[in-house]
């Protein structure tokens, strides 16, 4: 590894995702004190895409130019937060979870400082996510859920315009920021269950570099690990090309792993759930078994 004395790593340029490649080489740097870590600043087509709404990128967005840099050598990794990450993986490359799970729940920010249970018929919550959407709407089919685009210092900075009453936004990326004393309510994960990955940070690299993947290795815990195996299992038995509203959550409790899973029409007319208890040392057999359940309780009608 002495050869090793730069390494190039991948970031977009937005506060948080520069937030999130720090906690990582905040890891990093005291293990291997004679390696610099340069962090290289990457446009994505995503951040190109201001006016787009979200809903209508594809997971992914958010990272294929930074994979294409990864494939150019231009960079050596890359940090992404693990949500963004399209469900098949471009060949050549891999990912490793690293560090520790910020909470993966989704809280609200409202202008009043009510709970979504008190909040007025007619309130208006901005959010791009059709999951979270959909999961909103079972519980107060009476708010409207608008759409909203711009980084998350922007998003909260709408949440007290005049266009929204409040947003729905990530636990994990309030944290990181600094700024999750602005979080009016933590959602129930049993009610609206975090996307996959969410508040997990992923590290990607070519897979050829062997002595890049053992210095990740050293940051790599092993509920972190589980957890995220079995999510992005659920994911790829559901099929890379789905659309529909989809989320996982799993938990590690020693050897003991649950999941809970959501798929939704998109209409959001019909959601279905499982809770699936597994094996932490086997976490892909308990996303797998998550994402039949679904299929089999009546989702295969709405995942194509």
């Amino acid at each position: 590894m002495n050869d090793l004395r730069k390494i190039r790593v991948g970031s977009r340029a937005s506060p948080l995702a520069l937030v999130q490649t720090e906690e990582v080489l905040a890891l990093l740097r005291p293990r291997f004190p004679d390696v610099e870590f340069d962090v290289v600043h990457v446009s994505t087509q995503g951040d190109r895409k201001k006016d787009a709404p979200l809903s209508t990128l594809d997971r992914g967005t958010f990272v294929k130019d930074i994979e294409k840099a990864l494939l150019d050598s231009d960079i050596d990794f890359a940090v992404h937060s693990a949500k963004d990450l399209a469900p098949d993986l471009p060949t050549g490359l891999k990912v490793l979870p690293v560090g520790d799970r910020q909470d993966a729940r989704d809280v609200l920010v409202t202008k009043s400082g009510l709970p979504l249970s008190q909040l007025p018929s007619g309130t208006r919550l901005g959010t791009s996510s059709p999951r979270r959407t959909v999961q909103i709407k079972a519980i107060r089919p009476d708010i409207e859920l608008l759409p909203i685009r711009g980084n998350l210092g922007t998003r909260l900075e709408k949440a007290v315009g005049s266009d929204y009453n409040g947003v729905v936004v990530a636990a994990a990326g309030l944290a990181r920021l600094g700024r999750l004393s602005e979080a009016t309510e933590f959602l129930s994960i049993e009610q609206v269950t975090p996307d996959i990955g969410q508040g997990t940070l992923v590290a990607e690299f070519r897979e050829d570099n062997t002595e890049l993947k053992a210095i990740l290795s050293e940051i790599v815990f092993d509920a972190t690990a589980q957890a995220f195996r079995a999510e992005r299992a659920f994911l790829d038995t559901l099929g890379g090309g789905c659309t529909a509203p989809v989320a996982a959550y799993a938990t590690i409790n020693g050897k003991k792993l649950n999941i809970l899973a959501m798929a939704a029409a998109q209409d959001g007319k019909q959601i279905v759930r499982a809770e699936i208890k597994g094996d932490s040392q086997n976490p892909e057999e308990a996303g797998r078994s998550a994402a039949h359940r679904l299929q089999e309780s009546g989702a295969s009608e709405f995942i194509r």
